[in-house]
């Protein structure tokens, strides 16, 4: 099913909402001391803004996955976002997936802490690029 340019805009703006009101959620547990959950919160919030950018450019986005290969693949390898960028976005997956689904793993306020200004920063980035259009 293809969307019309109005469902594209809807959808667009829904899942930069979702980005932003997900990364809120953040500072609510930082004051719990939640970084397992915390890391879910950042990579859900990057997801959404990710997801926004490859809609609103006609891209389907079917997997957690896709999503990566896609950003890398329109994203970085073009210029409009840094490797470093890309590589970020991947590491919040994969620190997602160890908080998530390995039952011996807790992240530690020291690992987490940086991660929640540098994925505000991505957010912002991708954000950015969409507004550009």
């Amino acid at each position: 099913m293809s969307l019309t340019d109005e469902e594209r805009r809807i959808v667009v703006e829904q899942e930069k909402l979702k980005a932003l009101n997900t990364f809120a959620e953040v500072d609510i547990l930082r004051q719990a001391g939640l970084w397992n959950n915390i890391n879910n919160r950042l990579y859900y919030s990057a997801f959404h803004a990710v997801c926004a950018l490859l809609i609103s450019n006609h891209r389907k986005v079917g997997s957690h996955q896709g999503a990566v290969v896609m950003l890398n693949q329109y994203y970085v390898l073009t210029g409009l976002l840094s490797k470093d960028e890309g590589r970020f976005y991947s590491q919040l997956q994969t620190q997602r997936e160890l908080s998530d689904y390995n039952c011996t793993y807790y992240a530690t306020e020291e690992d987490t802490v940086p991660r929640i200004a540098k994925t505000k920063h991505f957010i912002d980035k991708v954000l950015s690029l969409i507004n550009k259009q």
